[in-house]
């Protein structure tokens, strides 16, 4: 990081999909937003606008490649600057489209957080890719702000990770969809300065799904 650095990082999820509303694990599947989460990333839109100020520099922005981000940063007004593999979410391998209680019924206990994923993404290989996002945005933020649009577990862990924490830590950060954290520094050492607002809150949400 820079010494006196001068932006923050504000990491935006992507809006709400039929499986995040469901409780799926949702890695590769290349799905859309539903209406609500159209609506959510417009209304998550002006909530970045509000915490970033108009008298600023435009911030450097970087999406996951997924459509339900990329639809994301398009609705909530972000032009992305480059669309990153290592943005997307956690590869949840035999596990895609599953639900955590239909997942226990095989493997009790199971979360990914705590258990391996077969034939996905192990911890240390989802922190390396993240690890590399950070280290490109602390470079960024020498000078400028930088958005990144993506999921809710790899955004979890990229939290932890932004306070040198391990992967399963991200267990403790809440990311709802369409919600805005803010990542920003003291004295050379990271922080958060805003944790899960929700930017993308357009109607009462319903329970929170068990993932």
């Amino acid at each position: 990081m820079s010494e006196s650095p001068v932006g923050r990082i504000f990491l935006l999820r992507h809006g709400e999909t039929e499986w995040s509303a469901n409780g799926k694990h949702t890695g590769l599947t290349d799905i859309p937003l539903t209406p609500r989460g159209e609506e959510q990333a417009r209304t998550a839109g002006r909530l970045l606008t509000t915490l970033r100020g108009t008298d600023i520099a435009p911030p450097v922005v970087w999406c996951s490649p997924r459509r339900r981000a990329r639809d994301t940063a398009a609705l909530a007004g972000l032009e992305p600057d480059a669309i990153r593999e290592d943005l997307g979410e956690w590869d949840y391998g035999d596990y895609e489209g599953r639900t955590t209680p239909d997942i226990r019924t095989e493997d009790p206990g199971w979360t990914v957080w705590t258990h391996p994923v077969p034939h996905g993404e192990t911890a240390p290989q989802i922190a390396q890719r993240i690890d590399g996002v950070i280290a490109d945005a602390d470079r960024e933020l020498a000078s400028r702000d930088v958005v990144l649009v993506g999921h809710g577990h790899a955004g979890r862990v990229l939290i932890a990770r932004y306070l040198g924490l391990t992967p399963a830590a991200g267990v403790g950060f809440a990311f709802d969809p369409a919600s805005v954290t803010v990542l920003g520094h003291e004295r050379g050492s990271h922080r958060i300065d805003l944790l899960n607002a929700p930017g993308g809150l357009v109607e009462p949400p319903p329970p929170p799904a068990d993932r």
